[in-house]
């Protein structure tokens, strides 16, 4: 081959060879960007199937946050309204089971909750409870009662020092003026007299399968987020 031929492949061979191997240096690889969402909708499109323990363990992931975001926001919005006008005015917000957020939060989860007791403030929910099934927040009964419909019951703790202005002992915790304003609007009231860290009661929440089966996709394909406190009216 002549020497001129030689000498022009050579000019080309060696850029584009320099090119080459510029080209795969570490430092200028582009990795994939996104890879862990990538890698979690690529798992959430793999088929589970749901078992029936799996369905047990949705219905207290379930009952535990809707009753957990109940519980918070009766906190806030009872001391907010005992500020605000005291018992006269915090006394009709004591009914978190009728929130807003707790109802949209109980469409989602296809879930309906009550609050019940031995000594309710209300006789409409009045309901025998097992002793055994009332130790401080500790406990939790989930049943499958039929097909469709599953059951959560966690005792409602008194661990709130604001909640003794309208529970607790007659006299010391509660005025006099206050107890007739009670006894005003809940003339059976038997709510009273209860002190620091004692049960006095129960959520109940019926929950339907669609809605629990749901709930553990969400879970356990890393869909549900914490649910966020809505803000207050």
């Amino acid at each position: 081959m002549p020497a001129f031929v030689n000498n022009l492949l050579c000019k080309i061979a060696l850029p584009t060879l320099a090119l080459a191997f510029a080209a795969c240096r570490p430092d200028q690889v582009e990795h994939l960007k996104d890879s862990k969402r990538i890698g979690i909708e690529a798992e959430n499109w793999e088929v589970k199937r749901i078992m029936p323990r799996d369905l047990l363990h949705a219905t207290r992931w379930a009952g535990d946050s809707l009753t957990a975001t109940a519980d918070s926001l009766l906190r806030r919005t009872l001391a907010r309204e005992l500020a605000r006008g005291g018992v006269a005015r915090a006394l009709a917000f004591c009914q978190p089971e009728t929130y807003g957020a707790v109802d949209s939060l109980g469409g989602v989860l296809k879930a309906t909750a009550h609050r019940v007791s031995e000594r309710p403030r209300n006789p409409a929910h009045q309901v025998p409870l097992l002793a055994e099934e009332m130790h401080p927040d500790t406990v939790r009964t989930i049943k499958r009662l039929s097909q469709e419909v599953f059951f959560y019951q966690r005792p409602i703790v008194l661990n709130n020092q604001l909640c003794l202005r309208c529970h607790g002992e007659v006299g010391k915790d509660i005025s006099a003026a206050d107890y007739a304003l009670i006894k005003q609007k809940y003339p059976q009231d038997q709510a009273t007299g209860y002190r620091l860290g004692q049960a006095m009661g129960a959520w109940q929440l019926s929950l339907q399968r669609p809605g629990v089966a749901e709930f553990w996709t969400m879970k356990t394909r890393k869909k549900w987020k914490e649910h966020k406190m809505p803000k207050l009216f």
